[in-house]
């Protein structure tokens, strides 16, 4: 299920049938690959902000190394195809297609992390920075815009969710 248009949620401002084909023909080539993106990601994620890392419970107190952590894994996965799918979805369905139950839990659970700004804004950088070196032969400025506003939209939903349950 879609979010509904009713909801007032972030409508694609400006995503273009150009930014569309760019975000579609990489996302292509890099599902193959989605676990070991998915966990590049957090990688450069937790590279960039080392204390990040201390947002997921799982990861608080565990001794495994953070690339052979299986919980982290799979979640880095679910993440990077989460996003991936949104945006490559976003033109097509005129809005962020994350079911709302999901938008909702997405809101929840980065509000009750202590999820900032800031956080978004090192998540964005590390997804770029991967997807860059993903499609290396595709990348381009252009590239980098389309993928910047489908995640910007797709945050811009979570953040709207990001509020303490009532």
């Amino acid at each position: 299920m879609a979010l509904s248009e009713g909801c007032g949620k972030s409508e694609s401002r400006g995503f273009t049938v150009e930014q569309e084909a760019l975000v579609v023909e990489s996302w292509k080539v890099m599902k193959k690959n989605a676990a070991e993106l998915g966990l590049k990601f957090f990688l450069k994620i937790f590279e960039i902000a080392p204390s990040a890392s201390q947002l997921f419970p799982y990861l608080r107190d565990s001794n495994v190394p953070l690339d052979k952590n299986p919980k982290l894994k799979a979640h880095a996965m679910s993440v990077f195809v989460m996003t991936c799918e949104s945006a490559a979805q976003l033109r097509k369905a005129g809005k962020v297609t994350v079911r709302e139950t999901t938008l909702k839990k997405l809101g929840t659970m980065h509000y009750k992390s202590g999820v900032v700004d800031g956080h978004f804004e090192v998540t964005r950088f590390a997804l770029l920075e991967v997807i860059k070196e993903a499609v290396p032969e595709m990348w381009s400025p252009e590239m980098k815009n389309a993928w910047g506003e489908a995640y910007d939209q797709l945050v811009a939903a979570i953040k709207q969710e990001m509020k303490p349950l009532p």
